[in-house]
């Protein structure tokens, strides 16, 4: 990889037919002198559409032309769609479309012109539908990225954040019948030491406390209400411990992610979905961010989906966009230092 420019994102345009296009317009028209300036890929007649009119915004070819227009309208590669988005209607004809835009995003940060990327949001059953076959976004970036050189332990670990909290996941898109068949003390080493490093390395924390949850409620009650704890989750700690990883638990989940339990450590690492991804919407619905860790370039996403029932409407809110931007912005800053 090639050294990256500190002046410039990516932002991915996601599913046109969602509320991605709205919310780039918004995050942009909000900017301010010291936002930091992007790129969007995607279909120029859909952010035309949603920012207002062709005049603000304007096709590039290159990053650098990208700098010079973001102060007066919104640079674009454009990869046009086959066939018109329409809003709210999510179609399979657009798959190939989104796809190509996720690709050229990330050939732009390996290529180090671009200091991070940005996703909109994607529909997965509308790619799904065109024969993609990775569970999301944060697999895919994971395969598009394989061969790329990176020092750090490989992930990709998803990380969801807002204010103090960050949690990161050992499964993700797994239905909860399946977790603890799923769920493995290798899994957790894995996750806990991409967690560790990334709290280094992209969060400046040189010696980074990590929480790990139970599975059961109580975290098992000594094995009274599941062995997962004994068996899983606490040799994986103890193999943590050892290869110096401050981990410590495993902890009910219940009692996890008040205001003074978050004092007490710098990340805490969830068996499942909703045991992560609850708290961090709860404490902050509108700024929560989704992070990947473990990858040799910088991806961040807002943490909700694509709004197909209100896309269209001028209603979608940019926060948690504009507060992917900014840790987007961060990271790729602490990874430079």
């Amino acid at each position: 990889m090639k050294p990256a420019s500190a002046s410039l994102l990516a932002l991915t345009l996601g599913d046109p037919s969602g509320i991605g296009p709205e919310i780039i317009a918004k995050a942009w028209q909000q900017r301010s002198a010291d936002s930091q300036p992007f790129v969007v890929i995607g279909d120029f007649a859909t952010l035309a559409a949603a920012v207002g009119g062709d005049a603000l915004v304007h096709r590039v070819t290159s990053v650098a032309q990208a700098a010079t227009v973001f102060p007066t309208a919104i640079p674009l590669i454009d990869l046009p769609l086959a066939e018109p988005a329409l809003p709210g209607e999510p179609s399979a004809t657009a798959a190939p479309a989104i796809i190509a835009w996720i690709e050229k995003a990330v050939e732009l940060a390996l290529k180090g012109q671009v200091s991070a990327i940005v996703t909109a949001p994607i529909a997965k059953a509308t790619l799904y539908a065109a024969g993609f076959s990775f569970p999301g976004h944060t697999e895919f970036l994971g395969k598009l990225t394989e061969h790329a050189d990176y020092a750090g332990q490989r992930g990709p670990v998803m990380m969801l954040a807002a204010k103090d909290l960050r949690t990161t996941l050992v499964t993700i898109h797994t239905p909860l019948a399946k977790v603890s068949a799923q769920l493995t003390t290798e899994a957790i080493i894995q996750v806990t030491t991409v967690t560790a490093q990334a709290l280094n390395s992209d969060f400046g924390i040189p010696e980074p406390r990590i929480a790990i949850s139970g599975l059961n409620p109580h975290a098992g009650e000594g094995g009274g209400i599941g062995r997962e704890e004994i068996d899983i989750i606490t040799p994986a700690i103890a193999a943590l411990n050892a290869q110096g990883i401050n981990a410590a638990g495993p902890h009910p989940a219940d009692s996890l992610f008040h205001p003074d339990a978050r004092k007490t450590f710098d990340a805490v690492v969830c068996m499942y979905h909703d045991q992560a991804l609850i708290p961090v919407k709860m404490l902050d619905f509108w700024g929560g961010v989704n992070i990947t860790l473990g990858l040799p370039i910088v991806r961040t996403s807002p943490d909700h989906g694509t709004a197909f029932d209100i896309a269209g409407q001028g209603i979608a809110r940019p926060d948690s966009l504009i507060a992917a931007i900014q840790a987007a912005r961060d990271i790729a800053a602490c990874r430079a230092r």
